[in-house]
């Protein structure tokens, strides 16, 4: 399918398999992901847990995110 060149819109990235992603994800993280209330990408999840230090401290990261998840939580019923 020949794509519009012309167009200045910017052009969709590709972030690969979603599930090739989630498979590489620590173990943690992937029970974090199976038990989560939202519908996480596996590539916004793990960029959380890495920046709240994952690495070093799962149970930190996972607080992290559960705090995120709450405050989004909270913000949709505010909206809705």
């Amino acid at each position: 399918m020949p794509r519009n060149l012309n167009t200045a819109l910017p052009r969709k990235r590709r972030r690969g398999n979603a599930m090739t992603n989630y498979d590489a994800l620590p173990a943690e993280l992937r029970g974090w992901l199976s038990q989560a209330a939202l519908p996480w990408s596996p590539i916004s999840a793990q960029r959380i847990w890495f920046r709240a230090g994952g690495a070093r401290n799962a149970a930190l990261a996972l607080e992290r995110l559960d705090a995120i998840e709450r405050a989004t939580l909270r913000k949709d019923r505010l909206i809705g």
